[in-house]
């Protein structure tokens, strides 16, 4: 009998896996990453490996953790200049194992998380070659054309920043536990403040280093966590970026979330030399990327509300959720600053 773990059933999914991945005696599974947000197991048997991934045990917002988009823009990118790993199936029965699921391919390599472990095995020139892969993997990921993939009908570019404003505004009225004043002041400012349209193209929708899996040479083997990309605007992808690349020399306590100290690590590239290479490389003008930073810090901080909701409500599962309701009034902060500092007007308040 396979030991029990928060989120399997076993008894469903093993008869199911059988007919739609592999022919296995048993399954054991193990939870892995941190578990924040779209929960992600390993599966092993008899010395292979493949990923679950489902949506978390409670608190599931409208429209968010979709494993049918997910999967689909998984198996849309194979063979492109975006590395993904292989999908095998998805199951849309939520009587399988309690909730939609899908299995994908393990892909060896690391998750650069840890600044300990990133500097023992990458050499400052690696980690100078990670980052700028970072930077083109997502020139690659915005010059892809969506009907090219099979993608055009995957969202709608005209109106994303509106409705993302929007969206996470309502979002922060339904899922506040208290009283956030910061970002109560970003849902006023920012709807004033948005640029015009851009082009749309294929989004990730939470593009960082450690939504990333590299391998020996600092690569990047694979690209996670797709829960939010969509056809939107490019550069709300950058503003997410740019709030977890962090400058090497800064201090203070945006260090403590997302594994953003992994970046500022000797050799990789400072900001304004990924920004450099993205806006060199893309062709695109970034000078109303305040907004997208300033809407990133807002839509993360909504996010990781939403979080601290579940883990009072008990609905978590992995360690750390003790923390995020202090992260939260962080990323408001961070977010008004850049904000207060804008040459927007609009987004200054003025």
């Amino acid at each position: 009998m396979a030991e029990e773990v928060a989120g399997i059933d076993f008894e469903g999914l093993t008869p199911w896996f059988r007919e739609h991945v592999a022919e296995v005696e048993s399954l054991e599974a193990t939870i892995i990453g941190h578990g924040r947000s779209n929960l992600t197991y390993r599966l092993e048997s008899d010395g292979q490996s493949w990923v679950l991934r489902r949506p978390p045990l409670s608190h599931v917002q409208a429209s968010a953790h979709d494993m049918g988009r997910e999967y689909r823009v998984i198996s849309a990118l194979a063979g492109t200049d975006v590395a993904v790993p292989k999908t095998y199936a998805i199951c849309e029965d939520s009587d399988v194992i309690g909730a939609p699921f899908y299995i994908m391919e393990h892909v060896e390599g690391l998750v650069p998380t840890d600044p300990k472990l990133v500097t023992e095995r990458y050499t400052e020139e690696q980690r100078r070659y990670m980052g700028e892969r970072l930077v083109d993997t997502l020139v690659a990921l915005h010059t892809l054309e969506p009907k090219d993939v099979g993608l055009e009908d995957f969202g709608k570019p005209a109106g994303y920043i509106e409705r993302q404003v929007r969206r996470f505004t309502e979002q922060l009225e339904n899922v506040k536990t208290r009283d956030l004043p910061e970002l109560e002041e970003l849902a006023r400012r920012l709807p004033k403040a948005i640029p015009e349209r851009t082009d749309g193209t294929i989004v990730h929708g939470d593009f960082r280093l450690d939504n990333t899996m590299v391998n020996d040479d600092g690569n990047i083997a694979a690209v996670l966590d797709w829960e939010m990309s969509t056809l939107g605007d490019p550069l709300a992808d950058l503003g997410i970026l740019r709030m977890y690349w962090r400058d090497r020399d800064a201090t203070g306590e945006l260090a403590s979330i997302g594994n953003m100290g992994v970046i500022t690590l000797p050799g990789f590239p400072s900001w304004d030399e990924g920004r450099a290479r993205y806006e060199e490389k893309s062709g695109r003008s970034l000078g109303n990327l305040d907004f997208y930073i300033a809407l990133a810090n807002f839509k993360l901080g909504v996010i990781l509300e939403n979080m601290h909701a579940r883990f009072k409500a008990g609905g978590t599962v992995g360690a750390g959720f003790e923390l995020i309701g202090a992260q939260v009034l962080i990323l408001a902060r961070a977010g008004l600053a850049v904000a207060d500092a804008s040459s927007i007007p609009a987004l200054r308040g003025e």
